[in-house]
């Protein structure tokens, strides 16, 4: 039974999974070997906008926070922010984590919804930042020179 969620995007930031009401007991570094992080997520209703994704990539590995839930039906809350099952699909996978493998829950734009001509908007972005404690330095400078919108709007949903 499945109870801990991989966040790679703005859920690393955890004022937005509180925000979102998710429930967990601990947060730890989490590495998905065997994928890369890519921002070609269309934004729902945003022209241009994008959104955190993964995409398979043999020599890759995303970084990100791995989330103990307080149970295996919290997932559950995580799915209408993610867009499940119409923009995201939730998947089960095994991340690395300092303890060993963990068989986690991991969300992954679904074909359709992904573009090669769109970038994240900075607040967005700033997000993905706040995951800085469980990031390696290089990780982070990587994300930090990540090319964005310009800030004009808040947040949408995604």
């Amino acid at each position: 039974m499945t109870i801990y969620y991989f966040a790679y995007g703005s859920n690393m930031n955890p004022a937005r999974m509180a925000s979102r009401g998710m429930r967990y007991r601990r947060s730890v570094a989490g590495f998905l070997e065997g994928w890369t992080l890519a921002f070609n997520k269309r934004a729902n209703g945003r022209d241009g906008r994008a959104y955190a994704n993964i995409v398979e990539d043999a020599g890759g590995g995303v970084e990100g926070v791995l989330y103990e839930l307080v149970g295996a039906d919290e997932i559950a809350r995580m799915d209408p922010f993610e867009g499940h099952p119409e923009r995201y699909r939730r998947h089960a996978m095994t991340v690395r984590a300092g303890e060993g493998p963990i068989d986690t829950w991991v969300y992954i734009a679904n074909e359709h919804w992904q573009s090669d001509t769109v970038l994240p908007e900075r607040w967005y972005l700033n997000h993905l930042l706040s995951g800085r404690p469980w990031l390696s330095e290089e990780y982070y400078r990587w994300l930090l020179a990540t090319e964005c919108w310009p800030d004009a709007t808040g947040p949408a949903r995604g």
